[in-house]
């Protein structure tokens, strides 16, 4: 394995957990809450859902995992914020990622023209 191929697979398996959270609708729904403002509660993350308590509490905790979120207890009850660094670092990825896609795709084109 080359030393760029070993950085880029190494990239990969750091952003994996961030990507796998995401790829989950109901999470992927929770972040988008959570990205409107202020740290909201479990029970105002489930007005909107038909889904119980319980099961919006396992997808955060699926997102506080992976570093997307995180919870702090306020009394009895616990707040979720974003933790907005996560997405920031995945998108950087996927630019790099789409980046590497542009040349390879030049250098086809420039293959393709010859």
């Amino acid at each position: 394995m080359t030393r760029r191929s070993a950085t880029a697979a190494a990239l990969a398996r750091a952003h994996a957990p961030v990507f796998s959270a995401l790829g989950d609708e109901t999470r992927l729904r929770l972040v988008g809450e959570l990205s409107r403002g202020a740290p909201r509660s479990i029970s105002q993350l489930t007005g909107a859902s038909r889904l119980t308590r319980q099961a919006i509490t396992k997808h955060l905790r699926v997102l506080e995992r992976a570093g997307l979120v995180r919870g702090v207890r306020r009394g009895r009850e616990s707040l979720f914020a974003l933790e907005p660094a996560p997405l920031a670092d995945a998108r950087r990825y996927l630019d790099m990622v789409a980046a590497q896609w542009d040349r390879a795709l030049e250098r086809l084109k420039d293959l393709v023209e010859e």
